[in-house]
């Protein structure tokens, strides 16, 4: 499983990309599947819910199953931290996983940056960063700039990646 991050700064166009990339790998053949790196405290359940009502019971993990997906919550210890091979190791195998955030992982990582954002680039101080995903194509970089605009561009270059 190749794994590439997608990473940059809260509005930068992260997700939107993703959506737009997702569906132009797999037409040219490769199975994709995704890791989001959440910052908050998120649910997936609902209070009221019998899985809920498991969980809050005490329950460590609670598996919700029907027949078109189904969905594994676990209860994290405090300290518990998951790193990138067990989350590798959760996933039904793929040719790409796209990782959306964890901007600390050590992975090659394409940097979604828009000036309009106001944030500095994370490039010059990540090494992992191995292009940049932009709407400024006049930015001064040490990695490939890539058109955010143009997603076939950013599939172009995974598909250079991964082979």
């Amino acid at each position: 499983m190749k794994v590439i991050g997608i990473a940059g700064w809260s509005g930068s166009g992260k997700t939107t990309l993703m959506e737009q990339v997702i569906p132009l790998l797999q037409a040219r053949g490769h199975s994709v599947s995704v890791v989001k790196h959440c910052h908050h405290h998120f649910d997936i359940d609902q209070p009221g819910k019998d899985s809920h009502r498991h969980r809050t019971a005490g329950a460590g993990e609670v598996m919700l199953v029907s027949d078109q997906r189904w969905a594994l919550m676990h209860e994290a210890a405090p300290a518990e931290k998951i790193g990138l091979d067990e989350i590798c190791a959760k996933m039904s195998p793929v040719d790409i996983l796209l990782v959306e955030g964890f901007k600390g992982w050590d992975i090659p990582k394409i940097e979604v940056h828009r000036p309009a954002v106001g944030k500095e680039l994370l490039a010059p101080h990540d090494p992992s960063v191995c292009a940049i995903a932009t709407d400024d194509m006049t930015l001064a970089a040490t990695v490939p700039l890539l058109d955010v605009n143009d997603p076939k561009a950013v599939v172009r270059y995974i598909e250079m990646l991964i082979s």
